[in-house]
């Protein structure tokens, strides 16, 4: 048992959504770091979505098609809220895909859902 003054949480066991779900909620700034980063790395980006309950077991819905050759941080925003009016209580995460190397470089949760 610990006697320290810190209380450690659960994070073994807690479900956790994404690398950035052990740190505090991003702010709208730094989402909107994390945007121009993935543009400025000449990434796509992309906007899944799904319910709270089904978020671990579940592949995620895609909102619309991947942002192919972006570059504007106002429209990546536009969608991000546009998927979270029309799906209030799902989880909303944005992914920058890496074409060269076929995989996604940066993945986060943007909204959380009522779940």
């Amino acid at each position: 048992m610990m006697t320290g003054t810190h209380e450690l949480g659960d994070y073994q066991t807690t479900p956790t959504l994404e690398t950035f779900s052990f740190l505090p909620k991003l702010t709208q700034q730094e989402v909107e770091a994390q945007i121009n980063y993935i543009i400025a790395q000449g990434w796509t980006p992309s906007i899944e979505h799904e319910h709270p309950s089904r978020a671990f077991n579940h592949y995620w819905t895609m909102w619309k098609l991947p942002f192919f050759g972006e570059t504007s941080l106002d429209r990546v925003l536009d969608e991000l809220e546009a998927c979270r009016r029309s799906y209030p209580d799902h989880h909303v995460r944005l992914l920058g895909y890496d074409t060269y190397t076929q995989s996604q470089g940066v993945c986060f949760v943007v909204y959380e859902g009522r779940g």
